[in-house]
């Protein structure tokens, strides 16, 4: 560039220096410019990417956030109870008649015929007894009725020449009432021996012990030469039990009293037993409520002509139950506050409310319910303490009443 364009420009050329050197200078700086700008820009770029990117990051973690925040509940919904219910109670099997076989008579043990296990007819001789004693009670009481006897015939005589002689006017009448009087005496006397022998005998044929009614023998108590004690502070000698058909005792609680009728068919399950079980009738009820365990005492007849069925064995029985109108629900829909029993409804925006409910029949798994929710009510599975009134919650799958019961 020239000095005259220098000049014009008002730009005094840098002495020392020439056009070249100059322009090398300007290029360089323009360079620096431009590097300059480039970085600037991408700085930024690199500001503005990490500012996106944050804010994207608060973004998710907002959201996150409130997805972890949520509660995701599974519900279900109540249902009415169908026919077919029963109730299961645990019972003792018992023989029909179970009696313990008791001496009448006093004395040592002979012999005994029959052991634990056998089974016996009515009247069947279980064991003997020896009884000294009474035998010579007996041949005692035997002589004291021939001396009454000959007291009679003696009395009968007198009376007999007594009248004679008070035909004749020999004795006074006095005198032959008196000999009379004997007469009736004597034979009293007679008749008391003749009783006392009676007693004796029978009392002799207690010597014998037989069996009342037929049965099973379940128990044997004495041994032969065993001293035995006559009447009931005595020891048993045997217990005798029918096998055919059973019973069944079974306390029914106060709730359930109003459903069992006698006649009713239950069925009665042994543990050991498996895959069968046997049918029974309800014979009678106590009528009436036992304020101790406040329980109703249920007695059943169960036949057992196989012998399949061994008293004393514990059983479960299924008494059969009428269909009910109440609803009910899984037992794990309760929530125990202080003012009472709630459950927790959802709504069709997710939100929560306790419903107070009145508690009737606990049937194990599941529980009815006689106020508080209506068949169309959505009940929360598992719901936590935490949960109150208003709460918004995230709904799961609506599972049925049997999943409900096993509901994790």
């Amino acid at each position: 560039m020239s000095e005259q364009r220098h000049a014009a420009l008002g730009i005094h050329a840098i002495e020392g220096v020439d056009d070249s050197e100059l322009m090398k200078r300007r290029q360089i700086l323009r360079r620096t410019r431009w590097i300059a700008l480039v970085v600037l820009v991408l700085l930024a770029l690199g500001a503005g990417r990490t500012m996106l990117s944050r804010m994207a990051n608060a973004k998710a973690l907002e959201a996150g956030a409130t997805e972890q925040a949520k509660q995701f509940v599974k519900t279900t919904l109540p249902k009415v109870g169908a026919a077919g219910q029963t109730l299961a109670l645990p019972g003792t099997l018992q023989g029909y008649v179970q009696a313990p076989i008791a001496a009448r008579a006093s004395g040592y043990l002979k012999r005994w015929t029959k052991d634990i296990g056998a089974r016996v007819e009515k009247g069947e001789l279980l064991a003997e007894i020896e009884t000294p004693e009474i035998a010579e009670q007996l041949l005692q009481a035997v002589a004291a009725r021939e001396q009454s006897s000959a007291s009679l015939s003696l009395a009968n005589s007198t009376v007999d020449r007594w009248e004679s002689l008070r035909k004749k006017d020999a004795v006074s009448q006095q005198e032959l009432d008196e000999r009379r009087s004997g007469v009736v005496q004597a034979r009293a006397n007679v008749a008391a021996a003749e009783a006392n022998v009676q007693r004796l005998r029978q009392l002799d044929a207690f010597k014998r012990v037989s069996a009342p009614f037929a049965g099973v023998i379940t128990k044997r108590n004495v041994d032969v030469g065993d001293l035995i004690d006559a009447g009931s502070s005595g020891r048993a000698l045997f217990v005798l039990t029918q096998t055919d058909p059973l019973r069944v005792y079974v306390n029914v609680p106060q709730t359930y009293s109003q459903i069992i009728k006698t006649g009713q068919t239950v069925i009665v399950t042994q543990a050991e037993l498996r895959g069968q079980s046997f049918k029974g009738t309800v014979a009678r009820t106590a009528g009436a409520i036992d304020t101790a365990t406040r329980t109703m005492q249920v007695e059943i007849a169960l036949p057992n002509p196989d012998g399949t069925l061994l008293p004393g064995a514990y059983v479960q029985v299924a008494l059969p139950m009428a269909a009910s109108t109440v609803l009910r629900v899984p037992t794990n829909t309760l929530l125990f506050r202080a003012d009472g029993s709630r459950v927790a409804l959802v709504d069709g925006n997710g939100r929560i409310s306790l419903r107070k409910v009145q508690i009737g029949r606990n049937l194990g798994e599941e529980i009815e319910l006689l106020d508080g929710i209506a068949p169309t009510d959505r009940l929360v599975l598992n719901p936590t303490d935490s949960l109150s009134d208003g709460d918004v919650v995230a709904l799961g799958a609506t599972v049925s009443a049997s999943q409900a019961k096993i509901a994790p």
